[in-house]
């Protein structure tokens, strides 16, 4: 029934269970700080600056995150109203501060591809970032709120109103498209502002289950050959909704979401192979015996 995820119904028992447990993602959060080894992707940054194809920290951070969606497609689920969902695609929201302002900001969604290399997401952040920027009108979902905060009382019927259709699954397309909380993955470039990473709540509303924040490079001293030595990091901070994946499979994708931030060039081609969650499986095997 609903317009941005299939409803998966052979999920471990347990992922049955907790939603009745954990009812809101509220309830659900787990956060962690992923420290990034800065010094290899600040090589391969100036190195890819040098090459006349400049690529950004941010389009590192999202060509790791869908790398990790091909072999842990887990990450790429959602949980509404007790049910849980597998997005029908990949949908990142931005944040993007508004032409000639230090403030006034606003958020786009962004669409990727298990199949994208580093220089696909780097393109595709490139376009998204220079057509929000150069729009003087406001966006979809700025245009929304606008229409529904002109008459008194509107917006809380409204809001109630969408929540209510959003728990039930009869949300229109046409608003999906424009709400920034429905997404795979939320996240906000800290280090653009000079500040630290935080820890940002996930949204009741919507269907994002991840957000992650990215802050300024920090150092630290550690003991390297049993010498002290001034190490830089790259802090994200990661958000997670725990009723879509077990502790082990959160910890086996961020080590290889760290991996692939820290050797980027892997990501320079496309994936070697990808595993589809649930409902996409099935209907792989369903036109296989139709062959």
């Amino acid at each position: 029934m609903r317009k941005d995820g299939k409803r998966l119904r052979d999920v471990n028992p347990m992922y049955t269970i907790v939603p009745y447990i954990m009812c809101e993602r509220n309830d659900a959060l787990n956060n962690v700080t992923v420290k990034i080894p800065y010094a290899p992707l600040h090589s391969y940054l100036n190195a890819s600056r040098k090459k006349g194809e400049p690529i950004s920290h941010m389009a590192v951070m999202l060509a790791a995150y869908v790398r990790v969606l091909t072999q842990y497609p887990v990450l790429n689920r959602f949980v509404v109203n007790r049910k849980v969902y597998a997005h029908n695609d990949i949908k990142v929201s931005l944040v993007v501060l508004k032409p000639g302002s230090e403030s006034d900001e606003t958020m786009g969604k962004i669409d990727l591809a298990l199949e994208d290399t580093i220089f696909d997401v780097n393109r595709k952040i490139n376009e998204y970032v220079e057509v929000s920027r150069n729009i003087e009108e406001s966006n979809s979902m700025d245009k929304l709120v606008s229409a529904l905060t002109r008459i008194p009382g509107l917006l809380r019927v409204a809001v109630g109103l969408l929540k209510w259709m959003d728990k039930h699954g009869i949300m229109p397309k046409s608003i999906i498209d424009a709400s920034p909380f429905h997404t795979s993955l939320t996240i906000s470039n800290l280090a653009s502002i000079r500040t630290k990473e935080i820890y940002h709540h996930i949204y009741n509303f919507g269907t994002t289950s991840l957000f992650i924040t990215m802050g300024s490079p920090e150092k630290t001293v550690e003991m390297v050959d049993g010498e002290p030595k001034e190490v830089r990091y790259l802090p994200l901070g990661v958000v997670m909704d725990e009723r879509i994946a077990s502790g082990l499979e959160y910890a086996q994708a961020f080590r290889k979401f760290a991996h692939y931030m820290e050797h980027p060039e892997v990501l320079e081609q496309p994936p070697e192979s990808i595993k589809l969650d649930s409902p996409f499986v099935k209907k792989e095997k369903k036109k296989k015996k139709e062959k």
